[in-house]
């Protein structure tokens, strides 16, 4: 399949800037891909079509500071964009400006933090190693951004609003927007209705956000990201399969997460691990029946995995008409609740 398969014109007022208030306030587009429906509602109404057995999948993680800027010793300015630990000191990364900082520079982010680079990554980032007094994770809180979409241009003004409320582990460069729908309150509802509620970890990576630069999609690979399974949340998945229930999963991580780890169509294996997976048309899910997620950027690889889950056609026929009724677009935008076409 083609790169350009998966294009589509979105003009530009519409890709949120802003959180909605409150957070479940967003429309919902309820797509089923078996009877070609699209239905225009409100996220706070979700309940209404799920059923008392169903189970829902979060995605735990909590987004980092991962932004550092500092100064090369010759004053210059540098910036590390934290992608993925490999151990206590060590990091894959992006940097700026990349081609003008070699491998054996040291980068300084005030008196108590600082790196050297030490190697390169196979995607174009680099290995760093970072010196420190302290505890890292504070240092970090204190002198790293918390990196927003560069399609966001404007200053947000509580941080909080880029995490889910259920977060969890600390890991992620990016959020996973699908979960920041969800109040507090419209989870304990849904438990309360009979929906169960799980959780797994995908730390987001390069590998969610990463642009395809390849023209023909099966040539691109994904970035290896980390994730986990707890084995209560895998006992939640086969219960709810014996029982004839739905797995939906919130958000393309926590899709990737159950797919990545599924054992057969009824369970997943537990603990951690690492996953390239790359979800595109002709792919056969084995655990998901339907997902929650929010709207995706042109040429995308997560346009390609709702694709997948929905049809090429009648997804970007939905984009089309969402351009049409004016939803939001991307991290803040408005969501989907898209059924496995059957």
């Amino acid at each position: 399949m083609l790169l350009s398969d998966f294009d589509y014109e979105l003009p530009e007022e519409l890709i949120a800037q802003r959180p909605i208030e409150p957070r479940n306030a967003s429309r919902l587009m309820v797509l089923d891909p078996t009877r070609q429906t699209i239905r225009h509602e409100k996220f706070f109404d979700l309940q209404k079509f799920l059923t008392a057995g169903d189970t829902l999948i979060f995605n735990d993680t909590r987004v980092i500071p991962a932004r550092l800027i500092g100064r090369k010793s010759t004053g210059a300015r540098a910036e590390i964009f934290l992608l993925r630990r490999l151990d206590a000191v060590t990091w894959e990364t992006l940097v700026k400006p990349g081609r003008k900082i070699a491998e054996g520079a040291e980068i300084f982010f005030g008196n108590e933090l600082s790196c050297k680079i030490v190697g390169r990554t196979d995607f174009g980032g680099r290995v760093v190693q970072f010196k420190f007094n302290g505890i890292f994770e504070e240092i970090l809180d204190r002198l790293g951004e918390t990196p927003l979409p560069p399609y966001i241009h404007e200053k947000l003004d509580d941080s909080e609003r880029y995490q889910t409320v259920y977060n969890r582990e600390r890991g992620s460069a990016a959020a996973p927007t699908a979960g920041l729908h969800f109040t507090a309150e419209q989870m304990r509802d849904l438990k309360n209705f009979g929906v169960n509620l799980g959780f797994v970890t995908l730390h987001v990576g390069l590998g969610t956000f990463r642009p395809v630069q390849v023209e023909t999609i099966e040539q691109h690979t994904m970035h290896e990201e980390f994730f986990s399974i707890p084995q209560e949340t895998a006992n939640l998945i086969r219960e709810t399969k014996a029982r004839g229930g739905k797995i939906i999963a919130v958000g393309t991580t926590s899709i990737r997460t159950l797919e990545a780890a599924a054992i057969d169509k009824n369970s997943v294996a537990v603990g951690a691990n690492s996953t390239k997976i790359f979800i595109y048309p002709g792919y056969e899910f084995k655990i998901v029946d339907a997902l929650i997620t929010n709207f995706h950027l042109p040429k995308s690889t997560l346009l390609m995995l709702v694709s997948a889950l929905a049809g090429r056609d009648f997804i970007l026929r939905a984009y089309r008409e969402a351009v049409k009724e004016r939803y939001r677009f991307f991290s803040f935008g408005d969501a989907m609740f898209i059924t496995r076409r059957s």
